[in-house]
């Protein structure tokens, strides 16, 4: 419970909230744990969730649901993705399936700094049905193939997330043209290796992506020959290369649905195989040129049955909201979840996300209060700012309020570690707080990076809905382990799916094995349907892929965990991040970086270490606020580049970064011995950081070099 908040009240009222709370808490107990079946929530936390099926502490761990064998899909005989799309179709056909809010008005805002920033007001969300989707995808993708698209042959889409990417997919899956997906933010050289290696004829793209980015790589593609934009309005191009064509997407819909393309007899679906490749999907790695992953039909189907058993009553009753990257395996993953059980996705930004948001108008509303989402998947990126944001309001309260909002939050805690729920708390203090994301929330994915403890406990008491934790690899499709909505641990990445099992391998340069004393440890191993087919064209990458002798596929993801006694997977290390200190010390840089992340001066950190160096630094990213008020106290004026730049503030900044750290018990060496203030955010259009906001550690090191050699220097 080291997470509370600090009371600031006179000991004497403290007492006397304390006995008001008691006595509250003994009239209301007993009915109140008959009615909520409090006793069941805490009895399911505290169950094994998996065990080993070996009884080897190594493993294989499978999920308490699936110790015989592990589960491969959804429904009976629906084992590709364009079955599970006429399933849902054929099920809840009228039903909201594709939601888009419409733009009512865009201005541009002048900042008092001198910049301009576009600003818009946004309307209702209007509806597409199961069935209306599902006539879509089917009339663009004849479409597609009346403008020469073959079966198994790749087709690229570079877009934002929105409801035509899901549209454009689906037609994909149904004729089987395996889809290439690139994050629009990856360099231009490293979109064009992708489109090349895959050899794409076709692309869909957006209009604003199309004239930012793609434009000026066409001629590096020399197989192009159809851009298809999914914006409706008809714009004319210029600037087109020769024998390039550009179609909209409601042309290509058009041509689709003329009677001599829609005629089954002519227009013959090569139906997928489970075996069949669906997704090459680009991963943005922390290292090097992008690899495309694999994925079959069989493995999403597989990963996203997984997914869905850890989400409780999941049903079409439930509203999702779609903003992070479709081309990142956590969203496409979450999407199809939702698809398969009759949810609805409204779809969203990070820009217009919330009310606060960067480009919604003052006063108007932003995507939560509109939608109400029931589900939401969030990095831990953007729950660390929602977490910073209201930290920073709850400072800025009168006395009495912020002494209400501590003492509920740690009477919260407390009950929240029991297994019990307070709904007073929730809707006289907290309500507000929820209201931020529109108030329904009831489950929080968060995946992508590790979420640490202070914003998971945050995000459970504040936002009153549990955060299942997942952890899992584009490679493994996304899924691997989800923590279980009523454990309420921190720290923690949950039980294997029933989709996959889990072994944990010696790594003996890291000093990890599986018969470590209190818990086994190791490289984790993910092995089972999910496991996808390996890279695109890359032989020599694939040797982290093997298959067992019974035909099982495994991944070695070089991340270390640990599994506790009831079979819930921690990760601890990760077999890249390993620096070996001059002395023999062995740092995890993830390590350093997870613990200081929650030091409220920073919103980045990238550890770094040379082995022939007694000592680690850091590059750090500042919180802007809190950076703003310690340069106050200390009385350093001037720009905010100056202010990063001051050597006082640096020294300063230094010593809060190293209480934080010796508060959090990293071992002398780990903490950083000198530190450099960034005065510019890391972002993936930088290149600094991946599109899941992961550290490039390589591009990073080399853009502070002068500031590695001045550390070192002793300068």
């Amino acid at each position: 419970l080291k997470m509370k908040l600090k009371e600031d009240l006179n000991p004497l009222l403290l007492q006397v909230f304390r006995s008001v709370v008691w006595i509250y808490s003994a009239i209301t107990f007993i009915p109140w744990y008959f009615f909520s079946g409090a006793g069941t929530n805490l009895e399911r936390s505290r169950q094994i969730k998996a065990r080993s099926v070996s009884g080897h502490p190594a493993g294989p761990y499978r999920s308490a649901n699936s110790q015989e064998k592990l589960v491969a899909w959804l429904h009976h005989g629906v084992n590709t993705l364009d079955k599970m799309f006429e399933h849902a179709a054929k099920k809840f056909p009228q039903r909201d399936c594709l939601g888009t809010r419409e733009v009512l008005s865009e201005e541009d805002e002048l900042q008092p700094n001198g910049k301009v920033f576009k600003k818009v007001i946004l309307g209702n969300y209007n509806w597409l049905s199961y069935e209306e989707a599902y006539q879509a995808a089917k009339c663009f993708g004849s479409g597609l193939t009346a403008l020469g698209q073959k079966p198994l042959c790749n087709i690229a889409i570079i877009c934002e997330t929105r409801a035509e990417w899901i549209v454009a997919s689906q037609a994909c899956f149904m004729y089987n043209f395996p889809l290439v997906t690139l994050y629009a933010t990856l360099g231009l050289t490293a979109i064009a290796h992708g489109l090349n290696e895959t050899e794409i004829t076709h692309i869909i793209t957006s209009k604003d992506l199309l004239q930012q980015r793609l434009k000026d790589i066409l001629c590096d593609v020399p197989r192009l020959q159809y851009i298809i934009v999914v914006d409706s309005k008809p714009t004319t191009w210029k600037d087109i290369p020769r024998g390039i064509t550009v179609y909209s997407m409601d042309t290509v819909k058009e041509i689709g649905s003329k009677p001599e393309n829609s005629n089954p007899m002519n227009n013959k679906i090569v139906q997928p195989q489970t075996s069949d490749i669906a997704v090459i999907m680009y991963t943005s790695g922390s290292t090097g040129i992008p690899k495309g992953v694999m994925i079959s039909h069989g493995n999403i189907i597989a990963g996203i049955t997984g997914m869905a058993e850890r989400i409780p009553n999941l049903n079409e009753s439930d509203t999702y909201i779609g903003y992070l990257p479709l081309a990142h395996v956590l969203e496409l993953s979450a999407e199809l979840v939702c698809i398969s059980h009759g949810c609805r996705i409204g779809y969203s930004s990070p820009q217009t996300l919330a009310d606060q948001s960067t480009k919604i108008k003052k006063g108007s509303k932003g995507d939560t209060s509109v939608l109400k989402p029931t589900l939401m998947a969030a990095v831990p990126e953007i729950m660390d700012r929602i977490y910073k944001n209201v930290m920073t309001k709850v400072e800025e309260m009168s006395k009495f309020q912020k002494t209400l909002f501590v003492l509920a939050y740690n009477y919260k805690m407390e009950q929240i570690s029991k297994g019990y729920s307070t709904p007073l708390c929730d809707s006289l203090v907290f309500k507000r707080v929820r209201a931020l994301l529109g108030g329904n929330t009831r489950v929080l994915l968060s995946g992508g990076a590790p979420l640490s403890a202070a914003t998971q406990r945050f995000m459970n008491i504040c936002l009153c809905c549990p955060v299942g934790q997942g952890y899992g690899l584009t490679e493994t499709c996304g899924a691997g382990t989800i923590s279980e909505v009523w454990d309420y641990s921190t720290g923690r990445v949950g039980a294997p799916l029933v989709c996959s099992e889990i072994t944990l391998k010696d790594w003996e340069e890291g000093g990890y094995y599986s018969t470590d004393e209190p818990n086994p440890r190791g490289e984790i191993l993910i092995g089972g349907p999910n496991v996808t087919m390996g890279y695109y064209k890359n032989k020599t990458k694939n040797e982290d892929f093997f298959v067992d002798e019974n035909g099982q596929r495994w991944f070695c993801t070089g991340d270390i965990g640990e599994f506790h006694p009831d079979g819930c997977l921690k990760i601890i290390d990760r077999k890249k991040d390993l620096v070996k200190l001059q002395a023999g010390e062995y740092v995890s840089l993830g390590k350093v970086e997870a613990v200081l992340k929650n030091c409220p001066l920073i919103d980045n950190i990238c550890a770094y270490a040379n082995s022939d160096q007694s000592y680690v630094i850091s590059f750090v990213v500042p919180n802007h606020k809190q950076l703003m008020l310690l340069a106050e106290q200390m009385q350093v004026k001037g720009t905010w580049e100056e202010i990063c730049n001051s050597s006082q503030m640096e020294k300063e900044a230094l010593r809060i970064i190293t209480e934080a750290a010796i508060s959090a018990k990293l071992e002398r060496f780990e903490i950083p011995k000198k530190i450099r203030l960034s005065a510019e955010p890391w972002t993936p259009e930088t290149g600094l950081v991946t599109d899941a906001f992961k550290l490039k550690r390589k591009e990073l090191k080399t853009h502070y070099q002068e500031d590695i050699e001045r550390m070192y220097g002793g300068k």
